[in-house]
């Protein structure tokens, strides 16, 4: 045998006891976002690099140093995609959505970044993105964030915190950046080498530095939510009065600015102190000149994404556990004959009872391996198929969860008996 390849570094596979935690966030996510209107869309991986350029930034970590960027056979370069809002609008122009109409969109799937691998932070993370384009209204960002809360209780996920700030609009916010590059600019022996960096590019960002070094410093620079503009602010205030209304808890962080350059006004980020330095499972805000900046009209526009990989490592913290089991009934079956008739008995009971698990086992196993692994399969009843039931037209139920004795019966008195309640199919 040869070396066995491994997979790249920061590329996770994500395997079978896993599954039913990602498939969980997957459905509860669908559900809740259909009961607030917003429509599903699947997007390409791969994306022109001009695309992340305009949107995220030219100078961002991102896109100089993080992007798995190539220059295909047509001489094109193309970018697997970083992250999913870009996209979403790119779709939304490429396609004409937004031609005097408004959208609720999400998305959900894979993006590529190459950042040092930690825990919850892979090269390969998968999120999942919604997006209110053509809306305004603080009604919008309240609606996005109440749908995030709404998220964690269908998950049963607690001890996360609600963080909000408003970045106000890009003019107001240009001229505290003045205000914020002359006071760093003062304090520039203070400042370490990743901050010395931001002040050259975008001084908020040294706001939101984690150097317990620095937090003095931080603590006196010149206040956001003092210079923002006063639509900002008004906008900033009914979104608070709208989470009030609503129950939804929340604290303020003023240093909360977010990594990408096309945000406005409102940014908020869901925070948990249970998985260490990476504190944020879902972040977002407004970007109401996105749109522009890809080239179509003046669209107001909010959205935010969460981060699948770190949910899911929450709800493995929780003790979270899937509903039910990988089987509801395994097909026991030993000899040709039975094997044929069982293999039609488990085709019946999925086409009578829509949901219904059944599993037949496919190794041509003696009697004793197959119930070990009907046993391990957390099936409720294993169906049993030998010479004798075949001949007598009947089954073999053994209960693997109670202390039933096992009943030979028809196939279907036990789906009358043991099934009914599931509801049959018409």
């Amino acid at each position: 045998m040869g070396d066995v390849i491994q997979p790249v570094r920061g590329m996770n596979d994500i395997l079978g006891e896993d599954a039913p935690l990602w498939e969980r966030l997957d459905c509860s996510a669908a559900g809740v976002f259909k009961a607030y209107g917003y429509d599903r869309v699947r997007l390409p991986v791969l994306e022109r690099t001009e695309l992340f350029k305009r949107s995220i930034g030219e100078l961002t970590d991102i896109v100089e140093k993080e992007m798995y960027t190539f220059i295909d056979r047509n001489g094109d370069s193309l970018t697997m995609r970083p992250e999913a809002t870009a996209s979403v609008v790119r779709a939304c122009l490429s396609n004409g959505l937004l031609h005097n109409r408004q959208q609720k969109l999400w998305t959900s799937g894979p993006m590529f970044r190459r950042e040092k691998p930690q825990k919850g932070r892979y090269r390969q993370f998968h999120q999942l993105s919604v997006e209110s384009l053509g809306y305004a209204e603080a009604e919008a960002d309240a609606e996005l964030i109440a749908m995030s809360a709404r998220l964690w209780k269908e998950l049963e996920i607690e001890r996360v915190e609600l963080q909000l700030n408003s970045l106000g609009t890009p003019e107001s916010r240009n001229r505290y950046k003045v205000l914020l590059t002359e006071y760093f600019t003062a304090n520039q022996d203070v400042l370490d080498a990743d901050s010395l960096r931001r002040l050259e590019r975008n001084p908020l960002r040294i706001l939101d530095s984690k150097n317990p070094t620095l937090q003095a410093m931080l603590a006196d620079a010149p206040s956001l939510a003092d210079h923002l503009d006063d639509e900002s602010k008004a906008h900033f205030e009914q979104v608070q009065t709208l989470l009030n209304d609503a129950g939804i808890a929340y604290t303020m962080n003023p240093r909360l600015v977010r990594g990408l350059d096309y945000y406005t006004r409102t940014v908020f980020e869901w925070v948990t102190d249970k998985l260490g330095s990476q504190s944020a499972i879902c972040s977002g805000g407004r970007y109401d000149g996105l749109v522009v900046q890809l080239g179509g009209r003046d669209t107001p526009a909010v959205g935010w994404a969460l981060g699948i990989e770190r949910v899911v490592e929450l709800m493995r913290m929780s003790e979270w556990k899937a509903a039910g089991s990988p089987a509801d009934i395994y097909v026991v079956c030993v000899g040709a004959a039975a094997r044929r008739t069982g293999f039609a008995h488990a085709e019946w009971l999925r086409t009578k009872f829509p949901g219904l698990r059944v599993v037949f086992d496919l190794a041509n196993a003696g009697l004793k391996p197959q119930l070990r692994r009907a046993d391990r399969s957390g099936a409720e009843f294993a169906l049993i198929l030998g010479d004798d039931e075949c001949a007598a037209k009947e089954v073999s139920v053994k209960p693997l969860r109670t202390d039933e004795p096992q009943e030979r019966m028809p196939l279907h008195a036990f789906a009358e008996k043991r099934l009914r309640s599931r509801g049959q199919k018409p």
